[in-house]
């Protein structure tokens, strides 16, 4: 697990742990950019679906997670490897296709792809 000095990670919870199996990193004080990848998507996540949702079971924050990752993922554009989706690209060139607007959970998240 990575903790950061925050403290709710006391000792006790920390021995806890370790008891239980689990290897505790602490990670240095006055880090905040130390993973940059995950608190981007975390502020992401927050943002733009569950910061908009009202969640009255585990399964629905688990479905609505599991359809931002997927949207996350293949369907947004990725402005760190040069605005292109990192799964699924056509072929950019090929004009003569139709673009479709297409969403997820209910048109919070929206995204455009080619058609077929």
């Amino acid at each position: 697990m990575i903790a950061n000095q925050d403290p709710l990670y006391t000792k006790k919870f920390r021995t806890i742990l370790k008891v239980s199996g689990v290897k505790v990193l602490r990670l240095p004080r006055r880090s905040p950019n130390l993973n940059a990848y995950a608190e981007r998507f975390v502020r992401s996540i927050k943002e733009e679906c569950l910061g908009r949702m009202i969640f009255f079971s585990e399964n629905q924050l688990r479905t609505a997670v599991r359809a931002y990752v997927e949207h996350y993922h293949l369907e947004r554009n990725h402005q760190g490897i040069g605005n292109q989706l990192i799964e699924g690209v056509p072929d950019p060139l090929d004009s003569q296709v139709e673009i479709i607007r297409d969403s997820r959970l209910g048109s919070m998240l929206i995204y455009y792809r080619r058609a077929a």
